[in-house]
């Protein structure tokens, strides 16, 4: 049974667990980032907007119920599947589900919101591409940052302990965050032998980058940046 590591924030990385386990695999959590709130005033939130952006099911998660109040009329347009279901399931009344990634999100919005305001609800660390390209379409961005992403530390002897001292057949990656985490846990003297084998999965290939240097022959990018993708390039 391979074992794979499941780099990504909690709740997301029990539910990826799930899935690894309904598939044959055994999964090892090992979350490298965690997501925070961030104080979020509602009186942000502006009345000239027209519509609502979201490229993360977190800023949804982390955002005030009187911040959700404020914008749930107004139509929400959700970067994929999963960050839909979440804005829904927060109160958004009408949401769109786009393409799956920021910039594609961008593209079906830039033309129609020329000249408008919509609020980006959004983390602290993010890509910064969405918001580029639609103020290069004249959209006006308000970003309200709901949440922020910190890196989580663990010493030799918790890694060697999570993964029993033994060998992970497989890494996913989630983020760029993750990548750098994971490239630095792999080099470390007491580690570097739990990685040498070792194939990663990464969900672009922005993320990919952050390991040229590591393991480039064993590197594979999803097809599409969502988990589906990711899970299925996994089982091929």
């Amino acid at each position: 049974m391979l074992r794979v590591l499941v780099t990504r924030p909690e709740p997301g990385a029990s539910r990826t667990a799930q899935q690894l386990r309904e598939t044959g695999f055994q999964p090892i959590l090992l979350p490298l980032t965690e997501t925070v709130a961030l104080p979020v005033d509602a009186g942000l939130v502006l009345d000239a907007a027209v519509a609502v952006a979201i490229t993360s099911a977190n800023a949804v998660r982390h955002a005030p119920e009187e911040v959700i109040a404020a914008l749930a009329a107004l139509p929400c347009h959700a970067v994929g599947k999963r960050t839909a279901e979440a804005a829904r399931k927060a109160g958004f009344l009408s949401v769109s589900e786009g393409p799956g990634n920021a910039e594609g999100l961008a593209d079906s919005l830039a033309a129609d919101l020329s000249g408008k305001t919509i609020v980006y609800l959004c983390g602290r660390v993010r890509f910064p591409a969405f918001e580029q390209e639609l103020k290069a379409a004249s959209v006006h961005v308000h970003a309200v940052e709901t949440y922020d992403t910190l890196q989580v530390g663990y010493s030799d002897e918790a890694i060697l302990e999570r993964l029993s001292g033994q060998s992970a057949d497989a890494v996913l990656l989630y983020s760029v965050k993750a990548a750098a985490a994971i490239q630095t846990l792999a080099r470390r003297p007491a580690l570097h032998r739990l990685f040498e084998k070792t194939w990663f999965f990464a969900l672009s290939a922005r993320i990919a980058a952050v390991l040229d240097d590591t393991a480039s022959e064993r590197i594979r990018i999803a097809a599409q940046p969502d988990e589906e993708a990711l899970l299925a390039l996994l089982r091929a």
